[in-house]
């Protein structure tokens, strides 16, 4: 079963995130921050991981906690519904099209974190939300997820698709990446033998 469920409780958040890595994508994401939480629905729907998230912040400071803590459960979540990754396919990328924009993700499920992030917003804020928190979400998904992630804007004029487009297509390839390999379904995709 390639399911987890993280609680995480500090001083700032509270979260709770549950994930099926074997699902349809369904979700119910309710973190108090409304465009994030459409955010990780676009996450869930394309990446058909099920997902379900909770958390209450310290929201009336600002939303950084928020996001970036659910980051840091999200990605634990990830690591512990893998397992050893026997069997997974490791690698994925997507390139995707949306509207103006057009952004590129590449993974790798390595248990070696490291992100490299070339996205531009040429806004501030998208409504209320701090459009620096797209990184931050990232960054904290690829520490605890263990991925090496590297995510570029190639083309972008929209704030708000930018964001999107760049959550669908780490989901997008996010989704390659953890499905079974039908070549190898018992084997670490590794020569070391483990990851």
């Amino acid at each position: 079963m390639r399911k987890a469920k993280i609680e995480r409780a500090t001083t700032e958040t509270k979260i709770s995130v549950e994930v099926d890595l074997d699902g349809t994508g369904s979700y119910d994401c309710r973190t108090g921050v409304g465009f994030f939480d459409h955010m990780l629905e676009q996450l869930a729907r394309h990446s058909l991981i099920d997902m379900t998230i909770r958390a209450e912040g310290d929201l009336h400071i600002d939303d950084h906690h928020t996001v970036e803590d659910t980051g840091i459960a999200l990605g634990q979540a990830l690591t512990q519904a893998l397992g050893d990754k026997r069997g997974i396919r490791r690698y994925g990328a997507c390139l995707l099209p949306m509207d103006d924009t057009l952004v590129r993700a590449a993974l790798d499920l390595s248990g070696r974190p490291y992100l490299v992030w070339n996205m531009d917003f040429p806004t501030q804020k998208i409504g209320t939300f701090d459009t620096e928190l797209v990184r931050e979400f990232f960054q904290a998904l690829s520490t605890h997820g263990g991925i090496t992630l590297h995510v570029d804007t190639l083309h972008g004029l929209n704030s708000h698709h930018i964001a999107e487009a760049g959550f669908k297509a780490v989901a997008r390839a996010l989704r390659e990446a953890v499905e079974p390999d039908p070549r190898k379904g018992d084997a670490i995709p590794s020569t070391k033998g483990t990851l």
